[in-house]
């Protein structure tokens, strides 16, 4: 028994309509991109998230491309080094498939929030500044124990 065959086309809109959009509007409108990172010094190099990207994006290439580095250490000037990672963000859409399937969970996704230096500024007063001398869940030495 063969099925009907639906041969119609859908309707097609023909009432669409151009105009300026507000710079403030699509400000408000338009998110930024979440970031994404992968921690090459915990990766195992699966490339488990190369294969299950369905955009191809994540590319897992030899230390050989790079000739020069600015501002990064340079993969080529540790011999331990084996590969690295190039994510085209401009074709990732952040579906996450790479998060889910990496084994070691290395691979991180979210929100900036501002310069991690700035976020440093918190943390800058001496550890002796934090610690009080007593014995606490936070300190691994037993202050004024005798043996």
């Amino acid at each position: 028994m063969a099925k009907e065959v639906w041969l119609e086309t859908p309707p097609m809109r023909d009432d669409y309509q151009l105009a300026i959009v507000d710079v403030a509007y699509m400000t408000a409108a338009v998110k930024p991109k979440q970031f994404i990172h992968i921690n090459e010094s915990e990766c195992i190099l699966c490339a488990g998230c190369v294969d299950i990207c369905p955009w191809k994006c994540i590319h897992f290439l030899s230390t050989d491309i790079v000739s020069e580095s600015f501002g990064v250490d340079n993969p080529n000037d540790n011999a331990e080094n084996g590969a690295i990672f190039v994510i085209d963000d401009t074709e990732c859409t952040r579906c996450k498939l790479c998060v889910d399937r990496c084994p070691t969970n290395v691979i991180t996704i979210g929100k900036f929030g501002g310069s991690l230096a700035s976020q440093a500024d918190e943390f800058v007063a001496a550890p002796w500044e934090y610690d009080n001398g007593e014995r606490d869940t936070k300190s691994g030495v037993s202050y004024g124990v005798r043996w």
